[in-house]
C-alpha cells in the first residue's frame, strides 16, 4: 500500500503542470552555467584580438594624433627673485603661441595587415599643413622683452608616434627651407614629435610655413584645432569610417569607394587661447579639442556575439515556453532531460556564432549557425513531440526568434523599440493560445492525487 500511495503521488507530481513551470524556470538558471562561461569565451577571444592589433600597430604605427604645429619662446620669470641678488638663478619657463591660420590636407592610403586569423586596418600617409604665424607678442604679459630669450625659440609639432615617420620632414618658413629635429622640444612631458629651431627667423611680423608628414598609422588619425581658422581635409579609400571627437565634419562623403570630410572650426569653438604661458596647464583642454576619424570593421563580431547573449534568456524562455504549451494542448509529456538538451544546444549556437566569425565574418557565421541549430532542434523536436508536424512549429518558432535576433542587432539605435514590441506580441499569443485551459484543473492534479493517497487503505 505504501508503494501505491508512493507511486499515485509520484504520478500526481509528474502530471502537474504548475511543477513543471517552475522546473522549467530551474533549468534556465542552470543553463546560465554555460552562458557564463560562453561570455568568458568571448572576451577571451576579443583580448586576444586585441594583443594582436597591439603587436601589429607597434610595429606598423600607432593611432596618430597630430598637435601643433606652434611656436615655443622660452623667457626668464624673475618673480621672486631677491633685489640685489647675485647668486639667483634664473626660472625659465616658456610661451607657447598658435598660427594665425592652419590648413591640413591628406589622404588614408590603407591597408590590412594579419596577425594569425585577425585583421587590423592600417593607413600610410602624407598629410600637408600650411599656414602663418604672427609674431610672438609678450606685450600683454608682465614680462621684460630684455628676459624673451629669442635665440631659443623653435616651431614645436608633435606626433603621437613619431617613430613611423617614413621620411624626414622640411619646413619651409618663409620661402627658407628647414631641417626638423627629433622631439617635439624641451618644454612639456609630451615631447614625441619634431621640432625646428627658429633662432634667426622671427625677424619680421608675418611667418608664412609649409611641410609635409610622411608617416604610418593604424585604425585612427586625430587632428586639434591650433589656427584662429582651422581647416582640416581627409580623403581615404577606407570605406567605413566614424568620425570621432569634439567636432563632426562640415562636409562628407562616404561611399563603397571610400571617403572625404571636411572639418571648419574657429578658434571661438575651443577652450583655449591663440597663446599661453607654461604656467597655464592647457594639456587637457588641447586633448579634449581632438577630432578626426577613426577606421573600424563594418560589423565587429566580438561586439555582435556580446549582444547576441544578452537575449539568450528570451530564446530559452520561448522555445521551452512552446514545447510546454504543447504539453498543455496536445497532452504530450516532454522530459526535463529533453528540455535540458535542447536547452544545451540553443546555448551552443552562441559559440557556433563566434568560433565562425573568426573565419567567415558575421553575417555568414550568423546564418550558418542558426540553421545548424534550427535543424538540430527541429529534428530533436520531431521524436520528442511524435509528428513532424508539431517539430515544424518548433522549428518555425526557433526560425522566427532567429531573424527576430538578428534584425535586433542589425538596429541597434532601434533595439529597445523592437525588443519591447517583441515581447508584447510573444505574450499576447501566449496568452491567446491559453485563454481557454482551465489553470484550476491543471494545478489542482497534485492536490488530487495526494488526497487519493489518503484514502488507500
Amino acid at each position: 500500500m505504501n508503494g501505491m500511495r508512493k507511486n499515485g503521488f509520484w504520478d500526481s507530481f509528474k502530471n502537474s503542470h504548475f511543477i513543471k513551470i517552475l522546473l522549467i524556470g530551474f533549468l534556465i538558471l542552470l543553463l546560465q552555467i554555460p552562458i557564463y562561461q560562453i561570455r568568458g569565451v568571448i572576451e577571451e577571444r576579443e583580448q586576444t584580438r586585441e594583443d594582436a592589433v597591439k603587436e601589429v600597430t607597434e610595429k606598423w604605427g600607432r593611432s596618430q594624433s597630430l598637435i601643433g604645429p606652434c611656436i615655443i619662446v622660452p623667457y626668464i620669470n624673475r618673480a621672486g627673485q631677491p633685489a640685489g641678488s647675485r647668486q639667483y638663478k634664473p626660472n625659465i619657463e616658456y610661451a607657447t603661441f598658435l598660427p594665425e591660420d592652419l590648413k591640413i590636407s591628406g589622404k588614408l592610403d590603407s591597408r590590412l595587415l594579419y596577425r594569425g586569423i585577425y585583421e587590423i586596418p592600417v593607413y600610410s600617409t602624407s598629410i600637408e599643413m600650411t599656414g602663418s604665424f604672427a609674431r610672438p607678442d609678450f606685450s600683454e604679459w608682465t614680462v621684460d622683452p630684455n628676459d624673451v630669450l629669442w635665440g631659443r625659440a623653435y616651431l614645436s609639432m608633435r606626433v603621437t608616434d613619431a617613430w613611423a615617420m617614413t621620411k624626414s620632414p622640411k619646413l619651409l618658413w618663409n620661402n627658407r627651407q628647414l631641417d626638423f629635429l627629433p622631439s617635439a622640444g624641451e618644454y612639456g612631458k609630451n615631447t614625441e614629435g619634431v621640432h625646428v629651431s627658429l633662432e634667426d627667423d622671427l625677424n619680421g611680423e608675418n611667418f608664412n610655413f609649409s611641410f609635409s608628414l610622411e608617416l604610418n598609422g593604424s585604425v585612427e588619425a586625430f587632428f586639434v584645432p591650433f589656427g584662429r581658422d582651422t581647416e582640416v581635409h581627409i580623403s581615404s579609400d577606407w570605406n567605413s569610417p566614424s568620425f570621432q571627437g569634439t567636432w563632426l565634419p562640415k562636409n562628407r562623403k562616404v561611399d563603397s569607394d571610400g571617403f572625404e570630410a571636411t572639418w571648419n572650426i574657429p578658434f571661438l569653438s575651443r577652450n583655449y587661447a591663440q597663446k599661453w604661458l607654461s604656467s597655464a596647464d592647457m594639456e587637457n583642454d588641447i586633448m579634449q579639442s581632438k577630432f578626426g576619424v577613426e577606421m573600424i570593421s563594418p560589423v565587429d563580431h566580438y561586439r555582435m556575439s556580446q549582444r547576441s547573449v544578452k537575449y539568450q534568456i528570451l530564446f530559452l524562455v520561448l522555445t521551452f515556453a512552446t514545447l510546454w504549451l504543447f504539453e498543455v494542448l496536445a497532452k504530450i509529456r516532454v522530459h526535463p532531460v529533453q528540455y535540458l538538451l535542447i536547452g544545451v544546444g540553443m546555448c551552443l549556437f552562441y559559440l557556433l556564432e563566434l568560433s565562425l566569425a573568426e573565419h567567415f565574418g558575421f553575417i555568414r557565421s550568423y546564418i550558418i549557425a542558426s540553421a545548424a541549430i534550427i535543424v538540430l532542434v527541429t529534428s530533436y523536436s520531431a521524436a520528442v513531440l511524435k509528428t513532424s508536424k508539431r517539430a515544424i512549429i518548433v522549428g518555425l518558432v526557433v526560425t522566427l526568434l532567429y531573424i527576430y535576433l538578428y534584425v535586433l542587432l542589425m538596429i541597434e539605435d532601434y533595439a529597445l523599440l523592437a525588443g519591447s514590441i517583441g515581447l508584447f506580441v510573444t505574450l499576447a499569443a501566449i496568452m491567446f493560445l491559453t485563454r481557454k485551459v482551465d489553470w484550476y484543473s491543471l494545478t489542482d492534479v497534485i492536490v488530487a492525487g495526494s488526497q487519493s493517497d489518503e484514502k488507500l487503505p
